[in-house]
Order: C-alpha cells, then sequence, then structure tokens
C-alpha cells in the first residue's frame, strides 16, 4: 500500500515550482497533482494515455475536443488518449488529480 495526503502533496509541488508533480507511477497507471491558478492558461497538449481528472478544489472550464463543461470540486471527467483539452476561464485556483493510464512517459 501506499498513501498520501493531499496537503503534502500540495506542498512537494509548489516547493518545485512546478504546475504538475506525478506522486506515483506503477505499470498500469500514474497518477500526479495539477495546479492552475485564477486567471492561470493550461499549456497542456493531448496525451497518448487515458486520463480521468478529479477535481479537488477551484473552479474552470474544461473544453475536450468540442465540448465544454464547468468543473469544480467533486468533478470527475474522463479525457480519451490524444483528445485536444485544455481548462480555461481558471476563476478558482484548480488542483486536479490526474490519473494516466497507461502510466505518462
Amino acid at each position: 500500500m501506499k498513501a498520501f495526503r493531499l496537503d503534502e502533496l500540495e506542498a512537494e509541488r509548489a516547493a518545485h515550482d512546478g504546475a504538475y508533480l506525478r506522486f506515483l507511477r506503477e505499470r498500469n497507471m500514474s497518477v500526479g497533482l495539477y495546479a492552475l491558478d485564477a486567471g492561470q492558461l493550461d499549456p497542456q497538449q493531448p496525451h497518448r494515455q487515458d486520463e480521468v481528472y478529479l477535481v479537488v478544489s477551484g473552479r474552470a472550464s474544461l473544453t475536450v475536443g468540442a465540448e465544454t463543461t464547468q468543473v469544480a470540486r467533486g468533478s470527475v471527467v474522463y479525457v480519451p488518449a490524444g483528445a485536444p483539452h485544455r481548462f480555461h476561464h481558471v476563476t478558482e485556483d484548480l488542483r486536479v488529480m490526474v490519473v494516466f493510464s497507461p502510466p505518462e512517459a
């Protein structure tokens, strides 16, 4: 078993001055914490892996392909591999748990 505390992951991510902290990588998946502050632009590009987003805190819009939805704490969104996607109109600091399968490179 591996157990993590969200506050500790956020502190580690912030200490490394990055928007993304991968904290778990296993044979079939990886998991990270992604952060965008209010008003910040999301620079990510499509990934080769399927993704599941779990919004831990904050508010934003998320566009996947031609579909847009509003996300906030508790939102769960599946993004298929290769699909263009981007968070935008981030109105509250956004923290998102990201599960990649297979694991990101």
